[in-house]
């Protein structure tokens, strides 16, 4: 990152809330500290469903509002002055909330969505609209599978007979994974990544993966899975992103800082030109 002098905001301290549980999200939360200094006050709000990062600048909230409603109030009571909504790009129902709370609320906001990750010309993809469709494309491409995509989108893939499944998930699941019986149809491993392509390498040869079953999530962390997968020549079912929210976005952390600086300096305009 480029080093840039602290940003003196004028006027009443100013308070941005970032709905978070992405890297960049944490990243956003201590660049815009480094940036804005105590001029602004930044709190960033987890769903609470998975471990919290290693470290988050500013201040944290964990747990939900209350769908729309429950988040406009709360921006309300809080007096927040802007929103960036950096949360994974299939986490489609808190962006909605957050563009109907925002709009409710008469309070800018700010989509920070990572780019999506791109075929290169050896991948083998079969891309599905999405976790239904992943599930009736898996049968019959191969027995062997690595699911990467969360505990919560598993179902679809317990009717599913002859064909073991691999499962990485971030934390232990709260309850049992509907996939066979006694874990002798599958198996769990727990990481966080960022992970190296050797990583993934071994994991593929460990336990025999010939296919594997993944959301279009984007980033660094987790895209050496399919340089291993595309090394291996092995199928990918790659699960297109849900429609995005109407509203401004940008695709990375600096652009998100200069919105930041320009949506602050027009907040102190249209608080000076109404004094």
């Amino acid at each position: 990152m480029e080093a840039h002098e602290t940003v003196q905001v004028a006027g009443a301290r100013r308070r941005l809330l970032i709905l978070g549980g992405t890297g960049e999200a944490a990243a956003l939360a201590e660049q815009a500290l480094e940036r804005f200094g105590s001029g602004l006050e930044v709190v960033t709000s987890l769903a609470g469903r998975l471990p919290r990062p290693r470290t988050l600048a500013g201040e944290l909230r964990v747990g939900g509002f209350g769908g729309a409603e429950g988040l406009a109030a709360y921006l309300r009571k809080h007096e927040v002055d802007l929103v960036i909504d950096a949360t994974h790009p299939f986490a489609s129902a808190i962006s909605t909330h957050a563009r109907e709370a925002c709009d409710a609320a008469a309070v800018p906001r700010l989509m920070l969505v990572r780019p999506p990750w791109r075929r290169a010309p050896e991948d083998t993809w079969l891309e599905v609209a999405d976790m239904d469709a992943a599930a009736r494309a898996l049968e019959g491409l191969g027995r062997r599978a690595w699911l990467t995509v969360g505990a919560s989108e598993i179902a679809p893939f317990a009717s599913i007979r002859g064909v073991w499944f691999l499962v990485r998930l971030i934390a232990e699941p709260e309850a049992p994974l509907p996939l066979g019986r006694h874990g002798r149809d599958f198996e769990i491993v727990l990481g966080r990544g960022p992970f190296t392509v050797a990583q993934e390498r071994r994991l593929i040869e460990r336990h025999g993966i010939d296919v594997m079953v993944s959301k279009l999530s984007g980033g660094r962390a987790t895209e050496a899975k399919l340089v291993a997968a595309r090394e291996a020549g092995l199928p990918v079912v790659m699960v297109r992103r849900p429609t995005l929210e109407p509203g401004e976005r940008v695709e990375s952390v600096p652009a998100a800082l200069e919105w930041l600086v320009d949506s602050l300096e027009r907040l102190d305009d249209t608080q000076a030109g109404g004094a």
